[in-house]
């Protein structure tokens, strides 16, 4: 399946890296040798020397993560997290997120400047993160590493979630029957 590039973006391809500038900003991938990449007529196409079945994986693979990275530059991507747990805080100073997770002390965390992270702290709502990038994989990671601080548990359901996310409860302790 072909890419079509949008009117704001523009592709170049050098050396079998692929750019892309668009209004979200600028992105770049490094395309296996064995998987060619073409610009024909407003659309990228990707071609494999066989049919082999490591090369048709490599096939599919960079035509995903050069459509994630079409989207990413001309809508962007945003992921919001929730902070579910009593006492639990965000904030941040530009780039810095201080989190506040019922450790002994608060957590500090620089965040890369692709990244745009906003937070809102409203009365009787858990706080939110909120973050906006291009780069889709930049972004996933960035969520998992601050999901990892504190995880969701099954029990209370305390912990660092998406939005919308559905965390499998239990039911903990049950009576002993007698």
């Amino acid at each position: 399946m072909p890419i079509s590039i949008p009117d704001k973006v523009e592709v170049t391809i050098k050396d079998s890296i692929v750019y892309l500038k668009g209004p979200k900003g600028e992105l770049s991938q490094q395309v296996d040798t064995r998987i060619k990449v073409n610009i024909e007529d407003g659309e990228i196409h990707f071609v494999r020397q066989s049919e082999s079945k490591d090369e048709k994986a490599l096939h599919g693979l960079y035509r995903s993560l050069v459509n994630n990275m079409v989207v990413g530059v001309t809508e962007g991507y945003t992921k919001t997290l929730e902070l579910i747990g009593v006492g639990y805080r965000a904030t941040n100073q530009g780039q810095l997120l201080e989190l506040t997770l019922g450790l002994a002390h608060p957590i500090y965390m620089m965040l890369p400047p692709e990244i745009k992270v906003e937070t809102k702290m409203e009365r009787n709502k858990a706080p939110l993160i909120i973050l906006e990038s291009a780069d889709k994989q930049l972004l996933g990671m960035v969520c998992a590493k601050i999901k990892s601080f504190r995880k969701p548990e099954p029990y209370k359901g305390k912990g660092i979630k998406f939005v919308g996310e559905y965390i499998r409860r239990k039911s903990g302790k049950v009576a002993a029957a007698k």
